[in-house]
């Protein structure tokens, strides 16, 4: 069984689209789970001020109609901020797509949320360790269940949980805490969450492109032009924040 030293969010996205850098969230689910194992849980839908993808429209069934008066990101932001306070962090593939859309939708209205003090726990990590499957075979897998709501936020944060909690059951190398279970998996070493930079024995190194494999710090000295390009680009706000703060720490040296 999962013994929580302090609250754990299990967090679902529905958005626009899959790029972190321009789709946008329209209805989030969270599930809190205290230390002693009561539940609470928040859904909301959210006007993303965009259109909504067809594609995404058919996975989740959410339309630009549905979310037209819902609050916007910007509006539900402080409500969300207080409802994951102190809490550590988990979903079905959160650590690549709906913590760092999270991530982004906070930078993008001005909102400080540090995920630096924070354990993200990905569920789909232990199931693709174990199983190699969806999160609609892990639930059938685990807990011999249909998700018959999937791509609802709601539905697929309430059945992540479970699974979670029968995964514990089932591999006893897991231990009994978020610390344990992130040892046993193995924590994804990156700087930024669309991982465009990777650490490698306690150096940024960027992860992709011509650079790829060569510290980010290197290269920033070498070529400032770069910095420049990538600020420019079409990457994650996340990504450019991290990147800007090893820019200044570089010239800071310099100096």
């Amino acid at each position: 069984m999962l013994q929580l030293k302090k609250p754990l969010a299990i967090i679902d996205l529905e958005t626009t689209g899959v790029n972190l850098s321009t789709d946008r969230i329209v209805e989030i689910a969270i599930v809190r789970i205290q230390p002693d194992g009561t539940k609470q849980i928040k859904r909301k839908l959210l006007n993303p001020e965009i259109p909504i993808s067809v594609i995404s429209r058919e996975m989740h069934g959410i339309t630009n109609e549905m979310v037209k008066d819902a609050p916007t990101f910007k509006q539900a932001a402080n409500e969300i901020k207080q409802f994951l306070d102190n809490c550590d962090l988990a979903g079905y593939n959160s650590n690549r797509f709906d913590i760092p859309l999270l991530a982004e939708e906070f930078l993008r209205v001005g909102l400080e949320f540090d995920f630096s003090q924070r354990r993200l726990l990905d569920v789909q990590k232990i199931f693709h360790m174990m199983e190699q499957r969806t999160l609609g075979a892990a639930y059938k897998f685990y807990c011999n269940k249909n998700l018959d709501d999937a791509h609802r936020a709601e539905a697929d944060a309430v059945a992540t949980w479970e699974v979670l909690q029968a995964q514990m059951e089932k591999y006893p190398q897991l231990g009994t805490s978020i610390e344990t279970v992130i040892t046993c998996i193995g924590d994804d070493c990156i700087v930024d969450f669309a991982r465009r930079m990777i650490m490698e024995n306690g150096v940024e190194v960027f992860n992709f492109g011509k650079h790829k494999g060569r510290s980010v710090v290197e290269v920033l000295r070498a070529e400032p032009q770069y910095y420049d390009w990538m600020m420019k680009g079409d990457f994650p706000m996340h990504t450019k924040h991290k990147l800007t703060e090893i820019f200044n720490r570089t010239l800071l040296k310099k100096g």
